[in-house]
């Protein structure tokens, strides 16, 4: 069955306020049992990749987050586009690695995929190798 419109940016709407709130268990319950979820980047960054469980979802984030100094990262979300269970979210990420000192910020758009009130698709789309000169991870 089609997802209406409002459901899903009822759901993105709790995505980013938990994302907001650093809430990794609150995000993770927000997805479905089986997942398509996918981070590219280097594989030297331990939370890039494919994720296909709902419990992978919060280690990505409790991975990925001490790399960044606290109080440091900044997004702004620009537009949020909905139609039926899809959802764009177009942002600017600002973070400063904790290892290089390095700040940098990219555009990023994320795609949510929402069935039965339950997010079952997360792709994110970054400027990967700025992320990747940031933590000299090349």
């Amino acid at each position: 069955m089609a997802t209406d419109t409002q459901t899903s940016r009822t759901v993105a709407e709790k995505f980013v306020e938990r994302l907001g709130r650093q809430d990794p268990d609150g995000i993770e319950e927000l997805f479905a049992e089986e997942i398509d979820w996918h981070v590219p980047g280097s594989d030297a960054l331990p939370w890039t990749g494919r994720r296909t469980r709902r419990e992978e979802v919060a280690p990505y984030f409790t991975t990925m987050w001490p790399h960044f100094a606290h109080g440091r990262s900044k997004v702004v979300l620009e537009r949020v586009i909905v139609d039926g269970g899809d959802v764009v979210l177009l942002a600017v990420f600002t973070h400063t690695v904790v290892a290089s000192g390095k700040e940098f910020t990219t555009p990023a758009a994320m795609h949510l995929m929402v069935e039965d009130n339950r997010i079952v698709r997360m792709h994110l789309y970054e400027d990967t190798l700025t992320v990747e000169e940031a933590f000299n991870a090349g």
